[in-house]
């Protein structure tokens, strides 16, 4: 988280929303964000269905897999990142949505 976190200036370049889903309850995803001083939207999928929906929900559901979608404006699943490393995940993220091209974002006028 730290890393995304560290990295929000760079990811602010491209018209993205990122966040992350959790199959803590929203109470402790608060706790947590609040911990490490983080903006980045923490959603709560506490019956594991957006978990299970995306095939990261590990056996016996007790966890999900730490996987990232990169997903572009019309839907369509562009990567599937199955190998994160949470320290370095910030500028990974950057490096990945410059190689495929996702739109920058647009200046307020």
């Amino acid at each position: 988280m730290n890393s995304l976190r560290d990295s929000e200036k760079d990811l602010a370049q491209f018209d993205v929303v990122t966040f992350m889903v959790s199959l803590d309850p929203p109470e402790r995803n608060r706790e947590f964000a609040e911990s490490v001083g983080a903006d980045l939207t923490l959603l709560s999928d506490v019956d594991g269905s957006v978990a299970r929906a995306y095939g990261v929900l590990a056996p016996g559901g007790r966890y999900a897999r730490r996987w990232s979608f990169l997903i572009d404006h019309s839907g369509v699943i562009r990567r599937i990142d199955r190998q994160v490393d949470p320290a370095a995940y910030g500028s990974d993220l950057v490096r990945a949505l410059q190689q495929l091209g996702f739109r920058p974002a647009q200046a307020d006028h």
